[in-house]
C-alpha cells in the first residue's frame, strides 16, 4: 500500500492549540480504526514521515510513540514501524469489576427483602401473602381517570415545570387542612410532600444521624426502618412492643445512651398490629419532653381501622414540638402514586428540603395535582369507608381460615386495623422451615426475623390479608396449612429439617 497517498491529503494546523504530533497521531488512528491502514501495514520511517508532512523528525517520533502507547503500532528493531493487530470486537476483554467499586452493602441478614417482597407479587401461579399492598381491584381508578381527563383539558406548559421542593402548595394546604381535623394543628409551612413515606424516613436519617448514633426502635418493628437506620451505621436499641410499652427501660436508654431518635408506629403497628392506648401515649410524650427526645411517628395505617377509631396520634398530642410525623397515600389509595408527607417544625422541613433537592428536586407534580383534585372533591373519605368494610371482611375470613387449616401449630392476634396478621409458630416449628416448605406450594410470607434488629423472631411470621379476594386468600391459607402440617410431621418424626437459608419470596 502506498501510504504516501493517504498522507498527501493530510492538512495540519500549525497554529492550533493541539500539538502537531497529536494531530498526526489522531489522523493515523482514524485510518487504522477505519481499516484504511490495515494490520501489518508498514508505516514510513520517521524521517520520511517528517518530510511528507513538513514537520521535524522529533514530531514524527513523538507521533509514533503516541500510537505505540495506545497499542496501535509496534516497532520492530531494524525493520520499522507496523500497524498492530487490533483485538476483534467479539473477543473477550476484562469485565468492569463492578462489585469492587460499590460502597459496602448494608450488613443486615435480609437486606434485600423489600425488593424481593415486591417482586414476588408478579410471580405466576403463586400467592404471595407477603407484600403489604392494597388490592388493585379496589383502587379508585375510575375517579382518577375522570380527574386526569379534567385536569389534562386545562393543563398548560407552566403546570409541567418544576415546583417547590416542599411540594405542590395547593396540595400542602389541602393536606394540612385534613390533618388539622385529625388534631395535628399543622400548616402548609410544616408540611412537606415526599415520594412515599419511605423517602421521608430516608430524609430523617440523612439529616439527623451520623455513624454510631443511637436510635430506639420497637421490637419487632417495620423492616424498612431497620434497613435505613442500619445503612446509616446507626446503633439500634430495641424496645419490646408486644405488650405495654416499657417506659422504665426507655428512660434507662435515654439516660445511658442519649439516643437521637425514637422510631415508633403507635397505631396498627407493622408487623404486630398493636395500638398504643391513649394514656400510654401521653406518658410517652411526657417522658420524651423531659429528655428532649425526637420521636418519629410513622402512621401509614391509622385511617384503616375496622372497629373503633384509634386514639389521637402522637403528633396531635405533642406538648413539646418534638414529634416528626410520617404519612402516606400508598395504603389508603394505591402505592403507584408514590406520595407521602412529613409534618415537622418549619426549621426541620427547610432542612429536609435541602436534602431532598439532591435526590429528585421535588416529587411528581402530576401525582400531587391529581391528589389535590381528589382531596378537594371529597372522595377520600368515601373510598376509605368502602375499603374498611371490605378489608374487615377479609380479615375475619382469613382468621377463620387460619384456625381451620393451621391449628394447632399457629396462633395469631386479630388486628383491629392495618393489613397484617402477626403469627406465632409452636410445637418446635421454625419460620425458615415453614417458608422453605411453603415455597414448594407457591405461597410466601415475611419471616419474623426481618422485623427485629437482633436475632429474634425465628418462630414468628407476618401475613397480609388485603391484597387478594377471598378465594385466593383461602387457597393461600390452605397451601400454608399443608406446608405447616408437613413441617410439623417432619419435626415430630425426627426428620432433619432443611437447613436455614435466606429465602427468595
Amino acid at each position: 500500500m502506498d501510504i504516501s497517498k493517504i498522507l498527501d491529503k493530510v492538512l495540519l494546523a500549525p497554529k492550533s492549540t493541539i500539538p502537531l504530533y497529536m494531530q498526526i497521531a489522531t489522523i493515523l488512528t482514524e485510518n487504522i480504526n477505519k481499516g484504511t491502514l490495515p494490520a501489518s501495514s508498514k508505516l514510513p520511517p520517521e524521517r520520511e514521515l517528517a518530510a511528507l508532512l513538513g514537520v521535524s523528525r522529533t514530531t514524527a517520533i513523538n507521533a509514533y510513540r503516541r500510537l505505540e502507547e495506545q497499542g496501535l503500532v509496534s516497532t520492530r528493531v531494524g525493520s520499522g514501524t507496523y500497524v498492530a493487530e487490533l483485538t476483534p470486537p467479539d473477543q473477550s476483554v476484562p469485565a468492569v469489576p463492578w462489585s469492587q467499586l460499590f460502597t459496602p452493602t448494608p450488613n443486615t441478614q435480609l437486606s434485600s427483602i423489600l425488593r424481593e417482597i415486591i417482586a414476588s407479587v408478579s410471580v405466576t401461579d403463586s400467592i404471595p401473602l407477603a407484600a403489604g399492598m392494597p388490592d388493585p381491584a379496589l383502587y379508585p381508578v375510575n375517579d382518577f381517570n375522570r380527574l386526569f381527563s379534567l385536569q389534562s383539558a386545562h393543563t398548560g406548559g407552566c403546570d409541567l415545570g418544576h415546583i417547590p421542593t416542599e411540594g405542590y402548595l395547593p396540595l400542602r394546604h389541602a393536606l394540612a387542612a385534613r390533618l388539622t381535623t385529625k388534631g395535628y394543628g399543622t400548616s402548609p409551612e410544616n408540611t412537606m410532600i415526599v415520594s412515599g413515606s419511605q423517602q421521608g424516613l430516608y430524609l430523617i436519617t440523612k439529616v439527623f444521624l451520623e455513624p454510631g448514633d443511637y436510635v430506639i426502635v420497637e421490637s419487632p418493628t417495620y423492616l424498612g426502618a431497620i434497613q435505613v437506620f442500619s445503612t446509616a451505621n446507626a446503633r439500634l436499641l430495641s424496645l419490646p412492643s408486644s405488650g405495654r410499652l416499657p417506659l422504665d427501660l426507655l428512660e434507662d436508654y435515654l439516660i445511658r445512651y442519649r439516643p437521637k431518635l425514637f422510631y415508633i408506629m403507635p397505631t396498627f403497628q407493622n408487623p404486630n398490629g398493636r395500638v398504643m392506648p391513649l394514656e400510654e401515649r401521653r406518658r410517652l410524650l411526657q417522658l420524651a419532653a423531659k429528655h428532649r427526645l425526637i420521636i418519629v411517628e410513622d402512621d401509614p395505617y391509622g385511617e384503616l381501622y375496622y372497629g373503633e377509631q384509634p386514639p389521637l396520634s402522637l403528633k396531635a398530642l405533642d406538648p413539646y414540638g418534638g414529634v416528626i410525623a410520617l404519612g402516606t397515600f400508598s395504603k389508603m389509595l394505591f402505592p403507584g402514586l408514590r406520595t407521602g408527607w412529613v409534618v415537622a417544625p418549619e426549621t426541620v422541613i427547610n432542612r429536609f428540603a435541602l436534602e431532598k433537592q439532591y435526590i429528585d428536586l421535588h416529587s411528581s407534580n402530576l401525582s400531587q395535582r391529581l391528589l389535590y383534585d381528589y382531596l378537594t372533591a371529597d372522595l377520600l373519605d368515601d373510598h376509605l369507608a368502602f375499603v374498611r368494610i371490605e378489608y374487615k371482611k377479609r380479615r375475619d375470613f382469613v382468621a377463620s381460615a387460619l384456625r381451620r387449616y393451621c391449628s394447632p401449630y399457629l396462633t395469631f392476634t386479630l388486628p383491629a386495623g392495618g393489613f397484617y396478621f402477626w403469627c406465632t409458630l409452636s410445637h418446635g416449628i421454625f419460620t425458615r422451615q415453614l417458608l422453605h416448605e411453603a415455597a414448594k406450594t407457591g405461597v410466601s410470607f415475611v419471616p419474623g426475623e426481618a422485623f427485629y434488629a437482633d436475632a429474634a423472631g425465628s418462630q414468628e411470621l407476618r401475613i397480609c390479608f388485603v391484597t387478594y379476594p377471598e378465594d385466593q386468600l383461602l387457597e393461600g391459607i390452605r397451601r400454608l396449612g399443608k406446608a405447616l402440617h408437613t413441617v410439623a410431621n417432619s419435626v415430630n418424626t425426627g426428620i432433619r429439617a432443611h437447613p436455614g437459608v435466606t429465602p427468595i419470596i
